[in-house]
This record gives structure tokens, C-alpha cells and sequence, in this order.
């Protein structure tokens, strides 16, 4: 079977890259890491990895035709995804004010990370528009989008580890709470600029509607 290598590579550097970036499944990886160590931030990248192979299938069926979403329920799942992770934050910062000797929690990382993942519906239009560039890897696109998948697994359990375990042992451990504490407030900034789009979605979906209404009484 032939496979294009420099689709491989291009494909590789671009899932690296995007995953690496400072965004909300990064800075809670990382938070998770420092909380409960390496154990506990794999438990939460296996949730996240599970929440973005339910959404590589919704994408993939979006690009076929074969599931279509409604765009007022799309923008609010927005927004309720916004609003967790905007939890998720205020946990972080609930934990990070603990006194030093009281234990941190460590259940439910995996389902947290799935949420996460899984509550941010933009994502599906990132797989919808991402994977189609590289089905061009084999000449098979069924093949091609099973190797994609199983790359991206791949990287995102090797990128988003190694986010963890280098901001553990660059940052020295009595500056992990400070660290903690900044992770909870990049999320709750995150929420805060994901519940505002979903909001101005919302108005933008309404005014159509709302000039429609008005349009008789004008011509009138």
C-alpha cells in the first residue's frame, strides 16, 4: 500500500502544533498533571482522546451528508460546553486554595477530560475541515481516514503527556499551586470568551428572523 510521506509528515507537525497551542484541553491536562501527578493527567487524556474520536465520527458523518445539526442547538451546546469548562476552571482554583496538607480529589479525571472534549461542538467543524486535507495519504480514503485517526491518538497521548510531564519537572514544586492557579483563571477566561460568541451567535441567529417580522409593516 502506498502512503504519501510528506502528507504523513505535514500531518504530524500540523496535530502537534494544534495540540501543544495553550488551549482548554492543554491548560487542563497540564492543571490535572499538577494536581494528582502522571497517573492522574493520563486518566484525563484518555477522556479527552475518547471525547475527540466521537467527534472525528460526527465530523466524519457531517462530511458525508449523513448528520446535519441544527444551528441554535450547535450554538448552545456551544455555550453549555463553554460553561463547563468554566467549572472545571473554578475547580482548579478551588484546589489550588487548599491548605498544603489537605489531599487533593483525583476521581473522575477521564470522565472530566471526555466532557471537556466531547462539550466543544467547534470541534467538529475543525475534523470536518482537517481531515479531508490528508485523505490524499493512501489512495483509499477509508484506509487513509483509519491511519489518520489512529495518528492522531497517537500524538495526542505522546503531545499532551509530555505538556504534563515538563511543566511538572521545569516548574518547581512550590510554584505548582501559582501554576494551578493560573490553569483554573486560562479557563475561566476560555468559558467566559466561549459563552460570549455563543451569545452573539445566538442575537446574530435572531435578527434575520426579527427583520422578516418587520418587513410588512414597512411596506405598509
Amino acid at each position: 500500500m502506498h502512503i504519501d510521506a510528506n502528507l504523513v509528515v505535514l500531518y504530524v507537525f500540523s496535530v502537534v502544533v494544534m495540540i501543544a497551542i495553550p488551549g482548554p484541553v492543554a491548560v487542563f491536562v497540564a492543571g490535572t498533571g499538577i494536581v494528582g501527578g502522571p497517573k492522574l493527567a493520563l486518566r484525563a487524556i484518555a477522556g479527552t482522546n475518547a471525547g475527540s474520536l466521537v467527534l472525528i465520527v460526527l465530523s466524519m458523518l457531517v462530511v458525508q451528508g449523513l448528520l446535519s445539526i441544527n444551528e441554535t442547538v450547535f450554538t448552545l451546546l456551544k455555550g453549555g460546553g463553554a460553561l463547563y469548562i468554566g467549572y472545571l476552571g473554578y475547580q482548579m482554583l478551588h484546589d489550588a486554595g487548599r491548605a498544603a496538607a489537605t489531599p487533593v480529589a483525583t476521581h473522575g479525571s477521564f470522565t472530566k477530560g471526555f466532557v471537556m472534549s466531547i462539550s466543544n461542538p467547534k470541534d467538529i467543524i475543525f475534523f470536518a475541515s482537517f481531515f479531508p486535507q490528508f485523505l490524499e495519504i493512501t489512495p483509499q480514503p477509508t484506509v487513509s481516514l483509519g491511519l489518520l485517526t489512529v495518528l492522531w491518538i497517537v500524538l495526542d497521548f505522546a503531545t499532551l503527556m509530555t505538556v504534563c510531564l515538563l511543566v511538572r519537572r521545569l516548574v518547581k514544586p512550590n510554584v505548582h499551586r501559582g501554576m494551578l492557579r493560573v490553569s483554573g483563571v486560562l479557563l475561566m477566561l476560555i468559558a467566559l470568551l466561549g459563552v460570549g460568541m455563543a451569545g452573539r451567535d445566538l442575537v446574530s441567529a435572531g435578527l434575520p428572523a426579527t427583520m422578516a417580522l418587520q418587513e410588512p409593516s414597512t411596506a405598509l
